[in-house]
This record gives C-alpha cells, sequence and structure tokens, in this order.
C-alpha cells in the first residue's frame, strides 16, 4: 500500500526524514547523494560529522534493486567516500518502501578492475549499469532489509532507532519472544509464504499447514532447524517433511523449496533474530495451536486450554476421584492437540494422549524430549471420530476391553466446539453448512440417536465415549448447549450420564474462541445411567475465584415461541411484525419490532389489536434483561397463568417496548400506529395519520364502520394504568418528542426510530450512528434510556414468577 501518493521526490525526501529520521540530521549534502542520515552536531566539531545513512529517493514505486545500483554508480563516479567518511548504511526509497544495506557489505564494489564510472548513473540501459546489477543483486538478495511503511511501520521505526548509532558495529535485528513470534508468524505469511513451492490449498487437504513450515525457520541457526522433532524442517535451501520410516526400516520424506531462489526468505529472515532465547522454544512449540487456520483448528479441535484452567481442572478431578486418583486411574486425551491440557498430571505410566495431526504428535514427542511428562508410546496419531478401536497402542485396547479397568478411565478431553450447520451460514448461503461434522462415521452412527446433537463435535466426541467405553469417566471442557439447548432433546434421552462436578469460565478466556458465552468443564460417570435433569456448577471468574453458582436444566417445559405461535393471527391486518427467533438470550439480537415483514426470520409474528398484550409480553420479556456470558444460553420458556391477571406487568410490557431501542417502527416504510402521544402532548403541527396507540392506552377504541384493526370485544374498555417506573418512562418520551417536533421540516408521524436516525445520522454504510451533536438531544435520550432500565429492573422478578425463565 502507497503511503505517500502522488507528491514530488523533493516532498518526499522531507517526509521521510520527519516521519522517521526526526531525531537525526537529514540536511546535509553528501556530493550528488540524494538523501543523507547524520547525528546531529551542537556545535561545530573539529572531526568531521558522521554519516549514517546515504540513500537514492524515488517518487512513487520504484525497482530498490535498480535505485540502489544507481547510487552505487553515483557515489563511485564521484569517489564519494574519498572526499567524506563513509556511513552505516546505503539505501534506497520511494513512497512505499525503504531498504537498507550495510555498507561494508557493498564497498568491495567500488574497487571492481577494469570498470568504467564515467556513465550516467541514471541511465539503467548502459552495459555499466547492467554489469553492476548484475554482480550486486545477489549481495542485495541476502543482505537487504526490506520495510513497507505502513506493513512494517512500528518494525521500521525500532530498526532505526537502534542501528543509527554513531560507532556502532553490526546490526541489531528484531529479537523474537513468546509475545511476538504471532506477530512476525503474520508477516511471514505476507512475504515468505508466497515464495514456497507449494499448492496450499491442495496441502491443506492432506493436513498440511505453513504454520509448521514457520516453526521450521523460527527454530533455525543459519537456515538448519535445531529441533529433529518438528514435522518440518529447514534444511538450508530446501523443506524436509513429511518424515516416515518405510517398510525397509529406512526413512522416506518429502521435500520443497523456494520458486524465488530464497532471496524473500532471505531478505525477511535479515529482519529478525533467530532463533529466539531457548527459554521461548517450548512455549513456541507448544503454542502451534496458534499458527494453525481457523477452518482447520474448529474442525480438528486445536484449541488450547489455558493453564489456569488446566490446573483447576484436575483440582476438580482430584475432589472427586481422591487424592491418589492419579495412580488409581489411566487418563486418555482423545483430543490432545500438543498435549497441554496433561501438564501436571505426575504419572506419565498412566496417561495417554491421541490426535488427528501427525504434526502434533511429532510436537508432543519435542516436548517429551524437553521434559513433557509423557510416553513416546503413549502419544499416537488417532481420529477418534473415524479410526477402529483396534488402532490403538495394545496397553489402551486392553483398558477399554475389560469392563471393570474401563471404571478407572478417565477420558479427560477439551474437543472442538464447532458446528456444523449455524444461523450465520444459513443466512448467507440458505442453508447449514454442511461440512464439519458430516464427513465422519460416529455422525452417521448415531445422527438417528442424537438428532440435532449430530451437528456439534462435541457432541459426537460424548456419543462416543458414552456407547463404546461405557463405564468410564468422562471429563471434559465443552458449551452447555447439551444440558438445555432445544437442540439437544433428542441427546438428552440417549445421554444418561451421573454428573459428578463442574465450574464454568468464560468462552472468551480461551484463545480464538469467540462470544460471550459460558464453557464449561463438566464431570460424568457414564457407569451410572441418570437422565441429566438439574446440573449446578461454580462460576468463576476470570482470576480463578468462584463468585457463585450457576444452575442449568435438562428438563425444561416447552419454550415461550411454542407460547406465543398461539397468540399470532396471520388472517388480520397487522400494526406490526415482530420476529421470533430462538429463544435464548444469544439471539435476542434479531428480536425487533417493524411495520415490514424481515427475511432474517422464519416467523414474523403479526400484531393486531387483540394480541398487543401477548406480543409485548413476549418482547419485554427476552429485551429486559441483558445478555451475558452467564445467561446466554438459558432458555426463555412458556409461562405459567399468573400473567394473564397481572395487569400492571402487561402495562408495564407495553411502555417497554413502545420505548426500546428494538423498537423499529418507520413512517418511511407505512403508517405508524405505535405513536404514544396525542398531537397536543408534543405540539404537533398536524394531525397524526393515526392516534390508535393512544386511543388503545385510553381505552377509547371503537368500531369505526368498516372492521379494520378494530374488535371491541377483545380489547380493554377501561383506561391503563402503569406503574411510576412507567409514568417516568412516559415523561421522559414525551420530553423527546417535544423536542423533534421543535424542529424545522419534522416528519409529524415520525416514531421513536425516526427521531433516532434524524438527530443521529447514519455513517456511510448506512449504519446508525450511535450518538448524536446535538446536547440536548443527547441529553433527552440518555434521560429515556435511564428510566426504561428502571421500568426493566421492575420487570425483571416477574420473569422467573411466571415461569418465562429459570433461575
Amino acid at each position: 500500500m502507497m503511503k505517500y501518493q502522488n507528491i514530488r521526490e523533493e516532498e518526499l525526501k522531507n517526509k521521510v526524514a520527519q516521519d522517521y529520521f526526526w531525531l537525526y540530521d537529514c540536511t546535509k549534502i553528501i556530493g550528488n547523494v540524494d538523501f543523507c542520515v547524520a547525528k546531529h552536531q551542537s556545535q561545530l566539531e573539529m572531526y568531521e560529522q558522521e554519516s549514517l545513512l546515504w540513500a537514492e529517493a524515488k517518487k512513487g514505486a520504484s525497482d530498490i534493486y535498480k535505485s540502489i545500483v544507481q547510487l552505487v554508480l553515483t557515489i563511485g563516479k564521484a569517489r564519494t567516500f574519498d572526499k567524506f567518511l563513509p556511513p552505516s548504511f546505503l539505501g534506497a526509497f520511494d513512497g512505499e518502501k525503504i531498504a537498507f544495506l550495510p555498507y561494508n557489505d557493498i564497498q568491495e564494489f567500488f574497487y571492481i578492475n577494469d570498470f568504467n564510472w564515467n556513465v550516467t548513473p541514471s541511465n539503467y540501459e548502459t552495459k555499466e549499469f547492467k554489469r553492476l546489477l548484475e554482480k550486486v543483486k545477489t549481495t542485495i538478495d541476502q543482505k537487504a532489509l526490506l520495510f513497507f511503511y505502513e506493513e512494517d511501520n512500528k518494525e521500521l521505526q525500532i530498526f532505526i532507532k537502534e542501528n543509527f548509532v554513531v560507532g556502532k558495529f553490526g546490526l541489531t535485528k528484531t529479537r523474537i519472544d513468546k509475545n511476538n513470534f504471532l506477530v512476525i508468524y503474520n508477516k511471514w505469511l505476507e512475504s515468505v509464504k508466497p515464495t514456497i513451492a507449494a499448492n496450499w490449498e491442495v496441502a491443506k487437504k492432506h493436513g498440511i499447514i505453513d504454520g509448521d513450515f514457520y516453526l521450521a525457520d523460527l527454530l533455525s541457526a543459519e537456515n538448519e532447524t535445531l529441533k529433529d522433532k518438528l514435522y518440518v524442517l529447514l534444511k538450508k535451501e530446501y523443506y524436509e517433511f513429511d518424515r516416515k520410516i518405510n517398510e525397509m526400516g529406512f526413512f522416506n520424506s518429502n521435500k520443497t523449496g523456494f520458486n524465488d531462489k530464497q532471496v524473500a526468505h532471505t531478505q525477511f529472515w535479515n529482519k529478525y533474530e533467530r532463533p529466539p532465547k531457548e527459554e521461548y522454544w517450548d512455549y513456541i512449540v507448544e503454542r502451534r495451536d496458534l499458527l494453525v487456520p481457523q477452518d482447520v483448528r474448529e474442525r480438528k479441535g486445536s484449541f488450547f486450554t489455558p493453564q489456569i484452567w488446566v490446573e483447576l481442572s484436575q483440582k476438580y478431578l482430584t475432589e472427586v476421584l481422591g487424592q491418589d486418583w492419579q495412580d488409581e486411574y489411566y487418563v486418555w486425551d482423545c483430543a490432545a492437540g500438543t498435549g497441554n491440557l496433561l501438564n501436571g498430571l505426575t504419572n506419565k505410566y498412566h496417561i495417554f494422549a491421541s490426535t488427528l495431526d501427525r504434526q502434533d504428535v511429532d510436537v508432543m514427542h519435542d516436548r517429551i524430549k524437553n521434559g513433557a511428562n509423557l510416553l513416546e508410546d503413549h502419544v499416537f496419531q488417532f481420529d477418534f471420530l473415524n479410526d477402529d478401536f483396534s488402532k490403538l497402542p495394545k496397553p489402551l485396547q486392553n483398558i477399554i476391553n475389560d469392563p471393570e479397568k474401563r471404571k478407572k478411565l478417565v477420558i479427560y478431553i477439551n474437543p472442538p466446539y464447532v458446528e456444523a450447520g449455524s444461523h450465520k451460514t444459513a443466512k448467507k448461503t440458505g442453508s447449514p453448512k454442511a461440512g464439519v461434522a458430516k464427513d465422519n462415521k460416529t455422525r452417521e452412527l448415531y445422527r438417528e440417536k442424537i438428532n440435532g446433537g449430530s451437528n456439534e463435535i462435541f457432541a459426537l466426541f460424548m456419543a462416543r465415549i458414552y456407547d463404546k467405553i461405557s463405564g468410564a469417566k468422562l471429563a471434559q471442557f465443552s458449551k452447555l448447549k447439551f444440558i438445555q439447548g432445544t437442540n439437544f432433546t433428542k441427546f438428552r434421552t440417549f445421554f444418561l450420564a451421573k454428573f459428578l462436578k463442574g465450574f464454568i469460565v468464560r468462552a472468551n478466556t480461551f484463545d480464538n474462541v469467540v462470544g460471550h458465552f459460558p464453557i464449561g468443564f463438566t464431570i460424568w460417570d457414564t457407569a451410572e445411567r441418570e437422565k441429566i435433569d438439574k446440573i449446578v456448577c461454580d462460576i468463576i471468574e476470570n482470576e480463578g475465584v468462584k463468585s457463585g453458582e450457576k444452575s442449568f436444566y435438562g428438563n425444561l417445559p416447552q419454550n415461550i415461541n411454542r407460547w406465543i405461535k398461539d397468540f399470532d393471527d396471520k388472517t388480520k391486518t397487522g400494526i406490526g411484525y415482530m420476529g421470533n427467533p430462538s429463544p435464548d438470550f444469544q439471539q435476542n439480537n434479531q428480536l425487533f419490532l417493524s411495520i415490514e415483514k424481515g427475511v432474517w426470520h422464519i416467523n414474523f409474528w403479526n400484531f393486531t389489536q387483540e394480541n398487543i398484550f401477548q406480543g409485548c409480553v413476549y418482547f419485554a420479556v427476552r429485551h429486559c434483561m441483558a445478555a451475558t456470558w452467564l445467561n446466554d444460553r438459558d432458555q426463555f420458556l412458556y409461562p405459567n397463568e399468573g400473567w394473564e391477571k397481572d395487569t400492571e406487568f402487561q402495562n408495564n410490557c407495553l411502555a417497554f417496548m413502545l420505548f426500546h431501542g428494538q423498537n423499529r417502527i418507520s413512517s418511511e416504510k407505512g403508517t405508524n400506529h405505535w405513536i404514544p402521544f396525542t398531537e397536543q402532548e408534543v405540539n404537533a403541527r398536524t394531525k397524526f395519520e393515526s392516534n390508535f396507540m393512544t386511543q388503545f392506552i385510553k381505552g377509547k377504541l371503537k368500531p369505526n364502520g368498516n372492521g379494520s384493526l378494530l374488535n371491541p370485544e377483545k380489547i380493554r374498555a377501561a383506561p391503563l394504568i402503569f406503574s411510576p417506573e412507567a409514568q417516568a418512562v412516559f415523561e421522559a418520551g414525551r420530553e423527546l418528542w417535544k423536542y423533534y417536533h421543535a424542529q424545522p421540516n419534522c416528519n409529524v408521524n415520525a416514531s421513536l426510530y425516526d427521531i433516532r436516525e434524524h438527530f443521529q445520522g447514519r455513517n456511510a454504510k448506512g449504519k446508525m450512528n450511535n450518538k448524536s451533536e446535538d446536547e440536548i438531544y443527547s441529553n433527552l435520550i440518555s434521560k429515556l434510556r435511564e428510566s426504561l432500565k428502571i421500568l426493566a429492573s421492575s420487570i425483571e422478578p416477574k420473569i422467573y414468577k411466571y415461569g418465562f425463565l429459570r433461575k
């Protein structure tokens, strides 16, 4: 990306000097050299001011090779180095990049015998220019340090700070540690990966990922990988990978090199100090999961379990199984990744670890070599959802095949959390994603038995463990949807096990897991058949401190959508529509009120005057409590009948819906029947198209002769009485409406949504801005929102009282 566009060369030099060399003197004129950087001198010194950089400058984008050759010709022709002390670096820059070359790596070319220096340096067609280019090119390839202003801005500034020092000898390169190795990997992807001779799409299908090539580069010295247990090794000018012992007992391997003679690779690593300090090696290898592409990581479960939760889970296992459990039980992590879940376990003779990827097996073997408490023969490649148990090591087979020994086996896992189908995917493609959980034998075997649960990888692990390793203890990290999710109803009739103990933590404490929902560590005894009724887990905050308990229910009644469906009458003319998304907090952002039907939901519920209270109760119940990581998967339920006689509750829900931000009624889309005030109350300039809502609130609706909207038998004849909290909301809303109607050219039929749009405007993408520059409006909308929060808090207790939610 071009940082300095459409500017002249002189201006470019000034900007580069200002942006990157402001600590130095860039005013010095050195012969015919375009650009010079030197240290500032506080006063006229007896000795010559020493240069740090002589550079060639070109506007726009240029060929760095030719620019450096032009600079060498310029210096050589004038023998500038005889008149001035040579700098630490030669260089070249243009509008997008800058390159540095240590002067001592290029100075030998100034003394080439039988060379005509009396040519025009800027003429790239002379034989002298071409001859020098040919000679210098290899040195530039091997020694140049290239930085792009946009992509490498921070590294460029650090390089200048650390290397532009008078009298300094040698380069100071960027050191790599556990905090920046991933950032450098992302830069490696752009610079080096494209030059490796590989078809990455084909390689990916065979389980080969670029991250292993980066590890081979990173953990090397003089282009030789230092760890021989890694899946990929750098061997000077090529990579060696997928080493296997053939039937004759010899190693076979694959090799690949570079398609640019290793130029980009050399220039990239010129900027970084390899290898990192040895104290970081094990950490970097163990965190190979961070180098696995997101789609592969989700499919294979390459998620790293934070050490704090590893330690806590083992503490819970100790509490359940006893202090000596590691000597009395066997442990198998059948989704081990790089094996970090097993850190802290002490009896390596009782531990087994398997993983889908050969590369992860190699990583674990390397960790064993460096002290990991595992046995090489107990670490193996195994596809748990496809492979037959006959492929397991004999000691593990013996345990699984013996009913008594199975009772002493703990399946200890953090399996993948990915779904085979999701709303996001369905929205984009019209159908759920078919790839993730579909292509495995376990799904085909249990699809009928667990129904919707077969779309979740972790549930497939659970199903095979429960069915084929019956009697074992299952200790797993997972989402909690298998306990109370609507798609897991059939799964809960299949998976019958006794819950022993568990805790929940925030999902985003796990690397690369997004979303605010709980991940639970739960321990189950599959030898005891119990239907999941209710489990109680400890709530653990990010610091590892218990803050309470959370209940999850497996026997929930029908959900709230089944309830609201009874009142959906699409035969009558509607005054608005409301989507009915999946009945949990996670989906509440899809629940809004509008004049038009949307395309997002399968069902858009039809508001008529007869079902307004049912609709507003549904809306308020789902919106008056904020979604948190704890309640994210809680299900809204079919209520008891108590709400039907509580008119204050119903009226409060109506007030809440009228003034809530998810009320997206807009007069631009049709007649606005939802104005909660009369013309007189807000000083409207003309009459509203509809006074339906104020008539409804006052209990004054009567037949109008044409039958539209009105059915007096099913509406209240008395005025609605609102609680003090609801009255405060109306008062705050009235002040907002009055202020809007005082604006020039206001829309007399404006809704709350229209008013917000008027004052807040929209950005370039068409999304409504979050704030307004109008201070009066900002204060009014803030007061309305605060009063709405108070109203919501008065509604909340009745949500539990009437059974819409369970605590």
